[in-house]
This record gives structure tokens, C-alpha cells and sequence, in this order.
């Protein structure tokens, strides 16, 4: 019999929004593996460091860098070694910051090993339903549409959907927010704006007014919501 392998979403930052069936996966498995900076930062293995006592831990380096080659090679290396674990009977937890299947790591490594080994995804609360619950902010309503979108799209491809949508999350900003703040004045939302960083974090911050947003690179962990002022009459 071989393991199971778990997708384990843990949440966006904060430990006590780990789901309870997360909470159990990660109290029965023998081993759990985790993106991790080539410095040793592990953000996912943070949240979850409570519940990982006496476990094997498998970090997943990943280089910090637009060429796709190298970080390829990362999962090819991780599922080779987690593969040697599920083929000895041991179940292996991924964990996956936010939700595994929302922009998450761990579908790579589902690409490569969900094919040859059970597997189980446990959903986790994601950064947008987060940054919403942070700002206390309705995303949509009734007939209206939310799209997702990074801030690495095309200029075109974002202005297209800033126009056309009620409500926008734009994930992960970091270097773009300059940019951003230039297609949001175009494109007539700034009226429509919050901006979040680091939502459930101890560092948590919540911008409400476009003019108070730095016109300068900010943190990766962040991201917009542009929702339809009318959504946010109850928060003001």
C-alpha cells in the first residue's frame, strides 16, 4: 500500500484559520513538505509550525526568479523524494499557503504525482476571501461578477477587466503597484479601491483611500480589491 498524499491548504497568514480537518491531517501524517526561500523562509511551514512536532519535513527550495527552467527543476527534484515516501507507505502533507488549488504551489506537484498516488485536498481559506473579511467588505452581490487577476497580466489585459467587472482582486503586486495605480486612475476606479497587505498577519494593513496608496513597489504578499462603491456603503 502506498501513502496518501495531502494537499494541505493553511490558510492566508493567521494559525487559527487553519481548518479543523486540516489541523487533523497534519496531527496524523509522519511527514509534511513546504515551499521554502534559498534562505530557509517558509512561510506555509509557519503557520502550520504548531502541529509539526516530530514530523520529517521536506522543504521545497524555489528560487525567486521569472524563469521558469529552474523552478521546474525544484518540483521535479521535491516530487522525486516525496514519491520515495508515498512508495514506502508513508502519507506526505504539502502545505500550501492560502488554498493548494488557488494560485497555489501545490498544484505543480499534483501535476507530477496525483497520477500515481491517492490524494487528498483540504481547501483552505484563500487571500481574497481574507483580505475581504480584513476590510469587512462585501466582494460581490447578486448578479455581479469577481474576477481574479495578477498583477503580472498585460497592461491591456488588466484595463479590459477593470473596466468590465464589478469587482477586481489583483494578487500579488509588489513591483506592479506603481503600475497599478496608473490603470486604476484610468480606467475611473479609484473611488472603488482598498488595498491590503499581509491580511490576517500580525503586519496587517488596510489602505481605504487611493490618494493614501504609496505610488511606489510594495510587498508581494498584498493585493487590490476594486469592488463597486455601492458594495461598500456598509463598510463607510
Amino acid at each position: 500500500m502506498t501513502g496518501t498524499l495531502y494537499g494541505v491548504g493553511v490558510g492566508p497568514g493567521d494559525p487559527e484559520l487553519l481548518t479543523l480537518k486540516a489541523v487533523r491531517i497534519l496531527q496524523s501524517v509522519p511527514v509534511v513538505a513546504y515551499p521554502a526561500t534559498p534562505q530557509g523562509s517558509a512561510q506555509a511551514r509557519d503557520i502550520a509550525a504548531e502541529w509539526l512536532t516530530g514530523k520529517r519535513e521536506i522543504p521545497i527550495t524555489m528560487p525567486c526568479m521569472l524563469d521558469r527552467g529552474p523552478v521546474n527543476q525544484g518540483y521535479d527534484e521535491a516530487a522525486i523524494v516525496i514519491a520515495e515516501e508515498l512508495t514506502g507507505g508513508k502519507d506526505v502533507a504539502i502545505l500550501c499557503e492560502g488554498d493548494p488549488l488557488f494560485y497555489g504551489s501545490f498544484s505543480y506537484l499534483l501535476q507530477r504525482l496525483g497520477g500515481r498516488f491517492p490524494c487528498v485536498v483540504i481547501p483552505g481559506i484563500n487571500s481574497v476571501s481574507a483580505a475581504g473579511a480584513a476590510a469587512a467588505t462585501p466582494l460581490i452581490t447578486g448578479e455581479q461578477r469577481l474576477t481574479v487577476i495578477p498583477a503580472t497580466a498585460g497592461d491591456e489585459v488588466l484595463r479590459r477587466t477593470l473596466l468590465d467587472s464589478d469587482s477586481v482582486a489583483i494578487l500579488k503586486p509588489g513591483r506592479h503597484r506603481p503600475r497599478l495605480l496608473e490603470l486604476l486612475r484610468e480606467t475611473g476606479r479609484t473611488e472603488d479601491v482598498l488595498y491590503i497587505e499581509q491580511a490576517s498577519r500580525p503586519a496587517e494593513r488596510i489602505v481605504k483611500r487611493f490618494e493614501d496608496i504609496p505610488a511606489t513597489p510594495g510587498p508581494y504578499f498584498a493585493l487590490f480589491l476594486v469592488v463597486r462603491a455601492e458594495n461598500r456603503q456598509q463598510e463607510r
